[in-house]
């Protein structure tokens, strides 16, 4: 009875036209209501509680910092940089498109400002150079998903917020996976350009010690790097104190050597409100829900019939993933975490799997659905930039190969679960 209401009552919502974080809190409210004696008290108090913890400040701060890389024009610098020493490889600068990618996924934290930042800069460069397009947009689109995947990350630190799990293990667990990806990526570009030269023509060789001296050019942002999860690492700051100091780094930076003006600031504080207020509402609504959830017992009910089921913690982990990559399709990343986690996270620890490793596999689920049409809103952003050259259906195939590359690193990350939880362990013990 129960479960047919709540998946009755979020469909009926949704598809009312109610955006999601309503739909979420309207069928928390109803079952706490209906089915837990009226108490929808717990629910407003379950919010109040949750939003005045401090961590969560660092969500719009991320956020912020995000938009000021976007309109201080650091990217160029950093891709001008990097472009020489990527270009000496098969695949050239779609090499590079990674590489800076990763580079700012690591003091952005956005999937989408990361894609926006680097492809404003590299499309039109890549564009004159004769670079296959549609492949231009499909490493941008998957470099851009290292953004959620390299701390510090939106993903987890909202995922470790809800599932109150350490956000400075969560950070750490992020490292070494989203260099894994990387290198899966740019071992993807290499093996398509050997057989299909003509994606990427060749460059123009630059001797290695110039090449090398032009990496100065990148300080700007190592700089940045270094503030934020240089402060964070080293236990100097919180998440929320490295944010602030990002942000204030990043203004800085923006100011003297960027293209930041006082208009861009506007234009980055009023993106991250808009952006911060479609997350708070899936967030608080999944609150709502997740307190009626748990309080009903629903996760240990789902625990006894997978028992009873007899299915493995692999087969039942497949599961999850299929269904992600359903949800994927019509959901954005952020919110199908939200919506989802309240019964993800307790089914799947619940049945031994570690919560740390288990945010990084979701992390990695939220990217899939990333380059994951009709709602992956990487492609979104870049088809945008490309002003309608490459169209959304040509992005998706060229993003096809890095979709299942990310479903090979969770692959990866079951058979050798090390790679997420060897850094957290060695930092926190």
């Amino acid at each position: 009875m129960i479960w047919s209401f709540l998946l009755g009552m979020v469909t009926a919502t949704v598809l009312s036209g109610a955006v999601l974080g309503a739909a979420l809190g309207l069928t928390g409210f109803a079952i706490l209501h209906f089915f837990a004696g009226g108490s929808t008290r717990i629910g407003v108090q379950t919010v109040w509680n949750t939003l005045n913890v401090f961590t969560l400040t660092a969500i719009p701060l991320f956020i912020l910092l995000g938009e000021l890389l976007v309109a201080s024009g650091l990217a160029r610098g950093v891709y001008r940089a990097l472009a020489p020493i990527f270009g000496r490889l098969p695949g050239g600068l779609l090499h590079t498109n990674i590489a800076v990618c990763t580079v700012f996924g690591a003091v952005s934290g956005s999937s989408m400002s990361v894609a926006a930042a680097v492809g404003s800069v590299a499309y039109p460069e890549l564009k004159s150079r004769g670079y296959d397009r549609a492949q231009t947009v499909g490493t941008l689109a998957a470099g851009g998903t290292l953004g959620l995947l390299i701390p510090p990350s939106l993903s987890l630190l909202i995922y470790g917020a809800l599932t109150d799990t350490s956000i400075g293990r969560l950070f750490m667990a992020g490292v070494l996976p989203g260099l894994m990806m990387a290198a899966i990526f740019m071992g993807w570009i290499l093996f398509a350009a050997l057989r299909n030269p003509a994606i990427a023509p060749a460059e123009k060789r630059v001797a290695l010690g110039a090449a090398l001296r032009g990496l100065t050019a990148a300080l700007p942002l190592l700089v940045l790097i270094v503030c934020v999860l240089g402060s964070l690492f080293a236990g100097i700051a919180t998440p929320t104190e490295a944010a602030g100091v990002g942000v204030a780094a990043a203004a800085i930076l923006g100011f003297t050597i960027g293209d930041v003006t006082l208009r861009g600031v506007g234009q980055a504080l009023s993106g991250t409100v808009r952006t911060f207020a479609v997350i708070a509402m899936v967030f608080v609504g999944a609150l709502v829900l997740a307190q009626a959830i748990s309080l009903l017992g629903l996760p240990q009910q789902m625990l006894e019939v997978v028992s009873a089921w007899g299915l493995s913690k692999w087969l039942l982990l497949l599961v999850v993933v299929v269904i992600y990559l359903i949800l994927g399709c019509f959901f954005d990343g952020l919110s199908m975490m939200i919506m989802t986690l309240p019964l993800v996270f307790p089914l799947l620890t619940g049945v031994g799997f570690d919560p740390v490793w288990l945010g990084v596999v979701v992390t990695i689920m939220i990217e899939v659905g990333m380059l994951t049409p009709p709602v992956g809103m990487n492609l979104f952003v870049l088809v945008g930039i490309t002003g309608g050259e490459v169209n959304l259906g040509a992005a998706a195939k060229a993003a096809l190969p890095y979709w299942a590359a990310l479903l090979l690193g969770v692959v990866i990350l079951c058979f050798f679960p090390g790679i997420a939880t060897w850094l957290p362990s060695l930092a926190f013990g």
